[in-house]
């Protein structure tokens, strides 16, 4: 049975220097994108000493891997709060995939700040895809487990074909993921188009829809 996962059990809580580091990658990658995030001026930004960022992190591939994790935790954690109350599996699922396609602005209100952080960080997801498959997927699980959730109860309620819930929801996240990576990476030279995401949700979310039915 589908649960929302409260923040303490969602998302894990960095220790304050991790906390220091992850949230000036979030600020490099709004700023300048992939080229401004590097670890002299991840430095620079949180006045760490150079040790203190080794201590915890091997070089910059660790650190836009705990950037992942912090977001697809955090992302979780959101959209399972945000589901809670719609009626049914395939409902919820439809919210996350339109969420994902779609993103939001920079917390700050500045789109296309939050889309430099996203292209960038498409480009690391390809790369390290091939680089650290094993610990991408750890990063991404969280998102993947509550996409399996929402399936295995959709199965339940006859909304869903019968099969592997992991496996189903790892190939929903794929698709999803792999679209939103190339539209990200087309628009990196211009400003996102807001439209354009939302047709291309609706055109994803029937793709995935007709997959999984019942």
């Amino acid at each position: 049975m589908y649960r929302a996962p409260q923040a303490d059990d969602a998302i894990a809580e960095l220790d304050d220097r991790n906390q220091q580091i992850v949230a000036a990658a979030y600020d490099l990658l709004d700023e300048e994108g992939l080229e401004g995030l590097t670890i002299r001026a991840v430095l620079q930004r949180t006045g760490l000493a150079r040790r203190a960022f080794y201590d915890r992190f091997a070089g910059k591939d660790d650190l836009v891997l705990a950037v992942f994790a912090h977001t697809l935790r955090r992302a979780a954690a959101q959209f399972a709060e945000q589901v809670r109350g719609l009626p049914d599996p395939l409902a919820r699922l439809h919210h996350i995939v339109n969420g994902i396609v779609i993103g939001r602005p920079a917390i700050d209100g500045d789109w296309q700040a939050g889309q430099r952080r996203s292209a960038a960080l498409s480009r690391e997801h390809l790369r390290l895809a091939e680089a650290r498959p094993v610990d991408l997927q750890r990063a991404v699980s969280p998102l993947i487990d509550l996409i399996a959730t929402i399936l295995s109860d959709g199965m339940t309620e006859g909304q869903v074909r019968q099969g592997p819930a992991h496996w189903m929801a790892l190939l929903v996240y794929n698709l999803v993921s792999t679209t939103v990576h190339s539209q990200l990476l087309a628009e990196e030279e211009s400003i996102a188009d807001r439209k354009r995401r939302e047709e291309l949700a609706t055109e994803i979310w029937e793709f995935c829809r007709r997959a999984i039915a019942a």
